[in-house]
């Protein structure tokens, strides 16, 4: 079973960028889509962005024009590009591999992420 390895979270001001890296440990082109999730406190866990096998992409309306989902299949990562980041984007970020009908087939461990005011 593939592994997932989040990175690149942190504590930054609201306005601020960062980009959150998902490294597996074997091919994710036998995906048929890598998604990004968040969970904030007391809240729950969220689809934030997704892209196909494809290239195709989708977001959840409150990111869109703010954050950039990406991969490399070469480098088997999925990134996260987040711009202009809200406290309200405070959450552990999740990258999720799906299969076929959108069936999670992996998860990370997670990272955390805080956007300060």
């Amino acid at each position: 079973q593939v592994q997932l390895v989040e990175s690149g979270g942190g504590l930054v001001q609201a306005g601020g960028s960062l980009r959150l890296s998902c490294a597996a440990s074997g091919s994710i082109f036998s995906f048929a889509a890598m998604a990004w999730y968040r969970q904030a406190p007391g809240k729950q866990r969220e689809l934030v962005a997704l892209i196909t096998r494809g290239g195709g992409t989708n977001y959840t309306d409150s990111v869109k024009g703010r954050f950039t989902i990406s991969r490399d299949d070469a480098k088997r990562t999925v990134y996260l590009q987040m711009n202009s980041l809200k406290p309200d984007d405070t959450a552990v970020y999740y990258c999720n591999a799906k299969g076929e009908y959108g069936i999670s087939r992996a998860w990370g461990q997670g990272t955390q992420v805080t956007v300060s005011s």
